[in-house]
């Protein structure tokens, strides 16, 4: 990653605690709470916050290992733009 990248990436890595934060309180919130709505919506809402937490979780390991940024298909490095866009995003606009 180049140093006039460094700066931003910051900027993104920042988003994705604070979504990862996000996401383990309403998985822990839903879990302690239980179905307050039907089984369907409830499970619907308990996956969709473990996928939120393995998402941002994914993107920041990839950071410190260094890898962030660079599409997992073809190697490529992924958009500025869609990294904006989707900070956890794994593979370019090409290949997605």
């Amino acid at each position: 990653m180049t140093s006039t990248m460094q700066e931003p990436v910051e900027l993104l890595r920042d988003r994705l605690e604070r979504a990862f934060a996000v996401h383990t309180n309403r998985l822990t919130e839903l879990t302690v709470r239980g179905p307050a709505t039907d089984p369907a919506t409830y499970e619907a809402q308990v996956e969709s916050a473990r996928h939120g937490v393995a998402n941002t979780a994914q993107a920041l390991r990839r950071m410190s290992e260094g890898s962030y940024g660079r599409c997992e298909a073809c190697g490529t490095t992924i958009d500025w733009q869609r990294l904006v866009a989707v900070p956890h995003a794994r593979r370019c606009s090409h290949c997605r």
